[in-house]
């Protein structure tokens, strides 16, 4: 009986906390910023905004049709842009539009109920064939909330 209630009495507390808890927003404006960074708004449930062949809809990440991505974990963004030439995911159109290499882009907290990257380096192959580094910076901003990408984005080369 006693572990029920203090069962019940962690979450009530977990519940309280991720109610009161606002994310911390960053100084990025919507639009594009220095160093080929960009922050958009995929606040809309019903669409997807694309942005460099990546499409973003709420907290979904996906790669344009033709086009595939692999995910090259924690790594500096700005080390050389020398990316695979293999393991590249490509989207999986339908009722659950995802990519696999992108999906979990994030860490999500159970206590404030935010999203933060993982800050992950994902390398992408396009439709055309040339190839690119993207990083996720945030996904909040004062503008819109949540749902507010900021991205940093270069273009890179196949490792020979």
């Amino acid at each position: 009986m006693w572990a029920l209630a203090v069962a019940f009495l962690l979450l009530v507390a977990s519940l309280l906390i991720g109610a009161f808890t606002k994310p911390e927003f960053p100084p990025y404006a919507l639009g594009a910023h220095a160093d080929s960074t960009y922050t958009l708004d995929a606040s809309r449930g019903d669409q997807w905004v694309w942005w460099r062949g990546l499409g973003f809809r709420r907290n979904h990440v996906i790669t344009a049709p033709g086009a595939a991505a692999v995910d090259m974990g924690v790594a500096s963004f700005d080390s050389p842009t020398d990316v695979p030439k293999e393991g590249y995911v490509p989207t999986t159109f339908g009722a659950d539009t995802t990519n696999p290499a992108i999906g979990k882009w994030y860490s999500y907290s159970m206590w404030s109920h935010l999203l933060t990257s993982n800050r992950h380096v994902y390398a992408v192959r396009t439709a055309g064939g040339e190839f690119a580094t993207f990083e996720i910076l945030a996904y909040y901003c004062r503008e819109v909330g949540s749902a507010c990408y900021t991205v940093r984005y270069k273009k890179a080369r196949p490792r020979v």
